[in-house]
């Protein structure tokens, strides 16, 4: 039987490696009682019979699934973000959740051109959900740098990234993929470093960094260890003037398209474990997080700067701050019929700003008032799942779970906006205005992992959810794997995923307001401009995710090309059809499900041992659709292809060397204003493809130091912000110039 089929987790004996749970593998040293090992490299057998792992395990090696090594990180570690090395994983893209430009250098994490709300971003298995604590604007965009930046560089184990099929068993917010951020464990034995960090760019007017993180493990007392880990971080913002004047700029005084703003990092978390039994360990994790941004002067809409944004860049002011902390308990247990997982984690998010417009021309822009308001947002998550070995005329791996999700916020300024005098808001009692939303998700999900051949495997699967608001929703999917020849595998999958509207979509207290520009074109302001109200009858978005892949791997060699292909169903966008009027005549419109849209393309992924200590690793992502199928719209500004490569020379055991080369294709606008207008000028200007080079080494210079230095963006391919919004097309985004970094790392 070919190996791949087999169970090679040595404790568990029926395959639950739980690579969202990094840890199990302190959980496993001892076999479960039944189960006898047949000497070959760990595999254990039940009964004489190969026992295959889960279905996660499973899904973790379909065609739309990258890891990123702790070996990956410490070669080319990201500036400060984890989204700088995500981003070069096939099917990976950096942009905002609309094509409006808004924020446009607060990039996320877009898979499958999906868009960023349609990832869903886990850390060690935990879903993350601090963005939701932002207001949503008009257009759907955030103001936010995503959940990618929770956890420094140095406290990550490996990074999965889970696209297509393989992640609609997470429920809500994984249509396009998942990215599960995996932590470094506890240790047996004491076990620490230190690394400082600092990237200096070639320009000046582009921000620097200096990061210092430390990490600490070890044991505390017989069967109880311990992780802790800090980290300190600063990256300043760009200059005020590194971008050129918005050309639609008419104030005199007017300050260029902002670049990138800066972020100062604070961050502690303690992981306690106990290892009660060898068949039952428990884990207690507490965590606090502190990102406050530094301003570069972004504005949503308006082509116009004030003094006081002026004065607030100028200073490096911080005009957000974000506190996020958490507590979490894992059990995960080994018993006669198999192995359980039960977790549970409080996680709470305060959003603390200065107050932004939000209407028309100043939404988005920093009050004059200099006040401060914070949203909070509460979020409870918990997950119990058994899994079960079993003989139906075949090998099975049964797995049975559920999940509750509670989501609370509580936002009393974005829920201020009032309708002046068109009376009270419809359908809300005078005055009565509430700054709280909540919704519950529930869940089953039932999985099957069969090895119906020596050949075949077969994963079939479905999640059923109950959303509090808006109702019950299932989520079939099927999986398989087959082995044509020893190396040679032929993977496909399809799944139904869906995404519940968030809690300012679904809100009547939440409204936006417009003077009349920002009317629909066919539905042009009265007099008194137009209202968008949050929407509690809205449909979840739904996604019918298909892919087919083929793989081979022998001697060094790695080879493979994927097709993905999404319906993309009932996106929510602001609302285009009027749905009433205030006395005075002003248009009401809410949050609505838009027509349909398809997202198909092509990954691949070619590694060739051009020698001995000679690797050459290359992925690919080809987008041949992202459109909306009434409008013709993109979903979102992202490259027509991208182009990944790494050579990399192992010069000696202690050096290595590695050259990368990312090269992105065209970029397209939209045609279209938000409003519906056609575009004109330069809002049709498209981002020309476009290289960036870079050169590292990594040295051990002993056993207790490591040195990593390198030079990003050696050709010094710079790429410019040219507009606050679209009307410089897809010139949204700044791309840095030439920098130079270096890290020192002492551990033992």
């Amino acid at each position: 039987m070919h190996p791949m089929f087999k169970f090679r987790r040595c404790a568990t004996a029926i395959g639950l490696a739980l690579a969202a749970m990094p840890l199990t593998v302190h959980a496993q040293e001892a076999p479960v009682p039944g189960i006898e090992a047949n000497g070959e490299d760990g595999v254990y057998v039940l009964e004489g019979i190969d026992v295959i792992g889960t279905a996660e395990e499973t899904l973790k090696q379909a065609p739309g699934v990258s890891t990123i090594t702790r070996q990956d990180i410490e070669k080319t570690p990201p500036t400060n973000d984890l989204s700088d090395i995500i981003r070069k994983m096939p099917g990976v893209n950096l942009t905002g959740n609309s094509a409006s430009g808004q924020y446009g250098n607060n990039r996320q994490i877009d898979l499958r051109g999906m868009g960023p709300e349609n990832t869903l971003i886990l850390i060690d298995g935990k879903p993350v959900m601090s963005r939701n604590s932002i207001r949503m604007g008009r257009s759907g965009e955030r103001n936010t740098r995503g959940d990618t930046n929770w956890v420094p560089a140095e406290a990550v184990e490996r990074i999965e990234v889970l696209r297509g099929p393989a992640a609609a068993r997470y429920g809500s917010g994984a249509a396009g993929g998942v990215v599960n951020i995996i932590t470094r464990p506890p240790a047996d034995k004491t076990t620490g470093s230190v690394s400082v960090y600092t990237n200096q760019p070639h320009h000046d007017e582009e921000g620097d960094t200096r990061r210092i993180s430390a990490h600490l493990a070890g044991p505390l007392l017989e069967n109880l260890s311990y992780r802790l880990y800090g980290n300190l971080n600063r990256t300043d913002a760009d200059a005020l003037g590194i971008n050129p004047i918005d050309p639609n700029a008419t104030d005199p005084d007017a300050v260029p398209p902002a670049g990138r703003e800066g972020v100062k990092n604070r961050d502690i978390n303690l992981m306690l474990r106990w290892d009660a039994t060898p068949d039952h360990v428990f884990e207690l994790e507490g965590g606090y997080s502190r990102q406050g941004n530094i301003y570069a002067g972004d504005r949503a809409v308006s082509a116009n700067g004030t003094p006081l944004l002026n004065q607030l860049a100028e200073e490096g002011a911080e005009t957000n701050i974000m506190r996020r902390r958490t507590i979490a308990l894992t059990h995960r247990g080994t018993w006669d019929f198999g192995t359980s997982r039960m977790l549970f984690q409080y996680e709470k998010t305060d959003n603390t700003r200065l107050n932004e417009g939000l209407a028309g021309s100043v939404e988005g822009s920093i009050n004059t008032d200099g006040e401060f308001s914070t949203s909070t947002l509460d979020n409870y998550f918990t997950q119990a799942e058994v899994n079960v070995p079993f003989t139906l005329g075949v090998s099975q791996m049964a797995t049975v779970g559920v999940e509750m999700r509670n989501e609370k916020l509580h936002d009393p300024y974005s829920m201020t906006q009032g309708m002046g005098t068109g009376g009270p808001i419809p359908g809300l009692p005078t005055g009565e205005r509430n700054p709280n939303s909540s919704a519950d998700n529930y869940a089953l999900y039932i999985e099957d992992n069969i090895l119906a051949t020596d050949q075949l495997i077969l994963t079939p699967g479905l999640r059923v959810d109950h959303h509090s608001k808006f109702g019950t929703h299932f989520s079939p999917s099927l999986n398989a794997s087959y082995t044509v020849t020893e190396g040679l595998e032929i993977k496909a999958g399809i799944a139904r995923a869906f995404k519940a509207p968030n809690l300012y979509q679904s809100n009547p207290n939440y409204l936006y307001y417009t003077m009349g520009n920002g009317c629909p074109v066919d539905f042009p302001s009265l007099g008194t401009g137009c209202y968008v109200m949050g929407n509690d009858d809205l449909d979840p978005e739904i996604s019918l995710n298909k892919e087919i892949g083929i793989s081979y791997m022998s001697g060094g060699w790695a080879a493979g090309i994927t097709y993905f292909h999404n319906d993309y169903e009932n996106k929510i966008v602001s609302g285009s059809v009027p749905v009433g009027l205030t006395p005075d005549d002003g248009r009401i419109f809410r949050w609505d499900n838009s027509s349909d849209a398809i997202v198909q393309g092509l990954e691949g992924n070619l590694t060739i041992p051009l020698a001995e200590r000679w690797t050459l690793t290359n992925n690919f992502t080809y987008m041949i659709e992202n459109d909306d199928k009434r409008t013709g719209q993109p979903l979102s500004v992202i490259p027509e292809y991208t182009i990944n490569s790494w050579l990399d020379w192992e010069a000696r055991e202690d050096l290595t060397l590695t050259v990368s080369m990312t090269h992105y294709g065209k970029q397209e606008p939209r045609n279209q204003t938000m409003t519906g207008a056609p575009a004109t000028g330069n809002a049709l200007k498209a981002r020309d493809p476009y290289s960036i080079f870079g050169i590292s080494a990594t040295y051990d210079a002993n056993d207790h130091l490591r040195v990593t230095g390198g030079i990003s963006n050696i050709f010094d391919e710079r790429q410019f912000r040219e507009s606050t919004g679209s009307s410089a097309g897809a010139a949204t985004y700044n791309e840095p110039g030439r920098a130079y970094y270096l890290t020192l790392t002492t551990h033992f």
